[in-house]
């Protein structure tokens, strides 16, 4: 595959290739329906940088002309001009238009995109399908984080396989890809965003591209046979797109197909019907500005959608990527290929230019994350609102486990003497534990906190949203019936998350309460809280700052339908000696959602309560105290 002499010869198949990476994309992220699994353009775009990256070097090296230098060149005409721009707009944009609370961080991703550390960043921060993301104008800059992280060290290693075991090297490539890949399917499971966002779980597919430039996989010479695997490249990357989704366990296995298709492609689609097809004039442009496409597509996705807050609708997505490439089409013809072109600006220019950009928009960043949330741009009551997003608890962080593996502690909030009460939940739990813990500090008195991430608190049940939490339950639930000294237990849950097996979880739900009641515990059930069709603090932040309208919140109807398999046995439960907190009492009013208190959001995103909305919720009803029959 690797050209003896001089360049290699262009493949208009590979800029199809390219387009056929960069489309998915862009429609899964414009929300066109079909497109659920386009996230995996970018393993197309792996493969295919491997494949015309390795072709290079290795090509270089085997010649003795190696460098370095000229390596690095390459790569920062290729990659900075158009980088530095899309910085420096998404930095003006944010600036412009995102609220204290969304905007802190916006600078922050920028110093890590402009380093290409961008997936250590965002690997420390969200999940890439979860709603975070609507604020992370720059979270798609962590494939050129992975890219180039690769290139730091591929190099270097091809120079020193070809000085010490020149005739190993596509053996020594061969193992760094199964190491890989073995890395990626021991971790593809982990819900902490590794497998995804990390160099050494997606080296592999890099790789793969790499093991075909270096002529690792003999050539088909069989002109029908080239032709069926081409077409079956094409169809297992369709596969890919139109099957795969946010809940698909990916990367590791699921990206084979993705992966192996665009490698059959590469391989094979040449001198096939395939390959013309993916030679096809308008799929060679849209490959040509692919790069500009991919940066300039997701931050106007995200702007478009913060400054009306909400979706795009299908009209709006089609402008929006209408107006993707045209921005990628100036991008390509006024940034990308004046830069390119080493006869406009040598090497001096080109990395003055580099050290300029970087030292300029890194000074930049460093200042606007020395401003942090900047809440100066808006008036007072602006900031005042967005500050409920961090109306949480101190200790969320700290006591909201996301996996469990006994032993593990629990927290304890109030006084320092032993606790006579658990909060057992998930997420939801978190804030009313340190209410409850506040008010327990007051009665010299202390409370434990046992709260696990997507888990209800339901021994028997489990829906797979944390693959941890029978054994959570389970050794919550033990510990409690062996210990005398816990006299209440309190239930909180996003009793709303349960969307399948629900008559199975109420009934399981109903037999831990039994067993609870019968080794004399009291018993507190903190009942479902009202969601919100929009994240609150934002919203009436954006609303403050604007003027735009306030979206109607969940209406007590709607609450009533969506809750009912729960809520139908207060009254068995009530009558069972079961403490019933009935949050819709609070958090509605005439029928009416209620979201705020002057200016104090009840709920920190769309459906956890802020301590001031645990505070009201749990001030509805009487609670029970050991030393008491209420206490508030």
């Amino acid at each position: 595959m690797i050209q003896p002499k001089g360049k290699s010869a262009y493949r208009a198949d590979i800029d199809g290739l390219r387009a056929l990476a960069v489309l998915p994309v862009v429609l899964y992220h414009a929300g066109i329906a079909g497109f659920s699994g386009g996230f995996v353009g970018v393993d197309i775009f792996f493969v295919i940088s491997g494949f015309l990256i390795a072709g290079i070097i290795a090509r270089e090296v085997d010649e003795g002309r190696f460098s370095l230098w000229h390596f690095y060149e390459r790569r920062a005409r290729r990659i900075l001009p158009a980088l530095f721009a899309l910085v420096l707009f998404v930095l003006a944009a944010a600036s412009a238009l995102f609220l204290p609370g969304d905007f802190e961080d916006v600078p922050k991703s920028a110093l890590a995109a402009l380093f290409f550390l961008g997936n250590l960043w965002f690997f420390s921060q969200t999940s890439y399908f979860q709603g975070a993301a609507e604020t992370m104008p720059l979270l798609h800059t962590w494939s050129l984080g992975v890219e180039e992280q690769f290139y730091i060290f591929f190099p270097l290693g091809l120079v020193l396989i070809a000085a010490v075991v020149p005739r190993w090297r596509i053996a020594m490539v061969w193992l760094a890809a199964m190491a890989s890949f073995g890395w990626a399917l021991v971790t593809q499971a982990d819900p902490d965003g590794f497998a995804f966002y990390m160099l050494p779980p997606r080296g592999w597919e890099l790789l793969a591209g790499s093991l075909l430039a270096l002529g690792a996989i003999p050539p088909v010479a069989s002109r029908p046979v080239r032709e069926a695997l081409a077409w079956t490249g094409i169809a297992l990357i369709g596969f890919a797109v139109f099957t795969y989704d946010s809940t698909t366990t990916f990367p590791g296995l699921a990206a084979v197909p993705p992966v192996l298709g665009a490698a059959l492609l590469i391989h094979c689609a040449p001198g096939t019907s395939a390959g013309r097809a993916l030679a096809w004039r308008p799929a060679v442009w849209i490959g040509l500005m692919s790069y500009s496409l991919y940066l300039w597509h997701w931050p106007l996705i995200v702007f478009t959608e913060y400054a009306q807050g909400s979706a795009l609708s299908p009209w709006q997505s089609v402008l929006v990527i209408a107006v993707s490439i045209l921005a990628s089409w100036a991008s390509l013809k006024w940034i990308e290929t004046p830069w390119r072109d080493g006869q406009r600006h040598s090497r001096k220019e080109i990395f003055s230019m580099s050290a300029a950009g970087f030292a300029g928009l890194g000074t930049l960043c460093l200042a606007l994350i020395a401003q942090g949330p900047w809440a100066s741009r808006f008036p007072e009551t602006v900031g005042r609102i967005a500050s409920g997003a961090k109306d949480t608890s101190p200790l969320r962080d700290q006591c909201l486990k996301s996996e469990y593996a006994p032993p593990q502690a629990a927290c304890t909030l109030g006084a320092n003497t032993a606790p006579d009460a658990v909060v057992w939940g998930d997420s939801h739990g978190v804030e009313f534990a340190w209410v409850l813990g506040e008010r327990a500090e007051r009665e010299d008195r202390a409370i434990e906190q046992r709260t696990l991430g997507s888990c209800p608190p339901i021994p028997g049940f489990v829906d797979g949203r944390n693959r941890d939490c029978g054994t959570f339950n389970d050794a919550v639930l033990a510990k409690i019936l062996t210990r005398p000294e816990i006299t209440t237990v309190y239930f909180a849950a996003f009793w709303a998350g349960i969307e399948s097996e629900r008559a199975q979880a109420v009934d399981l739900l109903d037999t831990t309460i039994s067993r609870l009641l019968a080794a004399r515990k009291q018993v507190v059930l903190v009942g479902p809280v009202p969601a919100q069709p929009y994240d609150v603090p934002r919203t009436l932040a954006r609303s403050a700052a604007y003027g735009t309208a306030l979206p109607t919140p969940r209406t007590l109807e709607d609450y009533r339908k969506r809750t009912a398999w729960i809520t139908h046995r207060y009254d068995e439960w009530r009558a069972q000696g079961v403490t019933i907190v009935d949050p819709a009492i609070a958090l509605f009013d005439d029928g009416n959602g209620r979201i705020a208190i002057a200016d104090r959001p009840l709920y920190f995103d769309s459906h956890h309560l802020t301590l001031a909305g645990a505070r009201l919720v749990l001030d509805t009803e009487p609670l029970p105290h050991k030393g008491g029959p209420h206490w508030r």
